[in-house]
């Protein structure tokens, strides 16, 4: 079962703002980016960088939780248990094809655990399954941050909403201020999002126009 920490437990209840970004080490305003993003009300920050090296992410996570400490926020990692214990992060997000939630229990017993889902079938087992503390639903819309992969629309959002479930899900996948209305009318009340504060040249205010839709 799962033994993370109340604390965390009880912000991933609250959260209903989840951004997912790179390291935006082109930029190198990784610190400052993120210290809006929180100003502007987002909840969780996940670090999702394919092909990273690990000693790259760990120093984002560390620039990241420092942040999220000061906002009373969470950090979250991609994929990898080994980066996300050693980081210290609360959250690891994992996908169907990754490992699975109980291996990550074993090797991370502190964190809390998400896994994507993409059909009904998947979104059953997410809800039943004592090792997973979240879930997000989709792609709702296809979106390039996972490229070949179909949207999945809108009455998987009304699925997961009408399960009734007490554990926190997010819907996902081509969520910006112009679709955020739609899946709030489908149900949810927790989203992620990355192009839509990613690509503004006003983070805070992006994640802010979000978060006023948001129930």
């Amino acid at each position: 079962m799962s033994t993370i920490p109340q604390a965390v437990r009880d912000r991933l209840t609250d959260a209903r703002l989840y951004l997912c970004t790179d390291t935006r080490a082109e930029r190198g305003d990784l610190r400052e980016f993120v210290r809006a993003a929180f100003a502007g009300g987002v909840d969780i920050i996940q670090i999702r960088e394919k092909g990273i090296e690990a000693a790259q992410e760990l120093a984002a996570l560390a620039v990241v939780t420092e942040e999220a400490e000061r906002a009373g926020a969470l950090v979250s990692a991609n994929d990898r248990a080994d980066v996300a214990t050693l980081a210290g992060v609360d959250v690891l997000h994992v996908g169907q094809d990754d490992l699975r939630p109980e291996q990550v229990r074993r090797l991370a017993p502190k964190v809390a655990v998400g896994l994507s889902t993409h059909d009904p079938d998947q979104l059953d087992r997410a809800i039943l399954h004592p090792e997973v503390d979240y879930f997000c639903v989709g792609p709702v819309w296809p979106t390039p941050t996972k490229p070949g992969r179909p949207g999945v629309g809108l009455e998987l959002i009304e699925t997961a909403a009408q399960a009734g479930t007490d554990k926190p899900w997010f819907a996902i996948g081509g969520i910006d201020h112009t679709t955020i209305e739609e899946v709030v009318a489908a149900g949810a009340t927790r989203v992620v999002v990355v192009r839509d504060i990613t690509e503004s040249d006003d983070p805070q205010a992006a994640a802010r126009r979000l978060r006023a839709v948001l129930p």
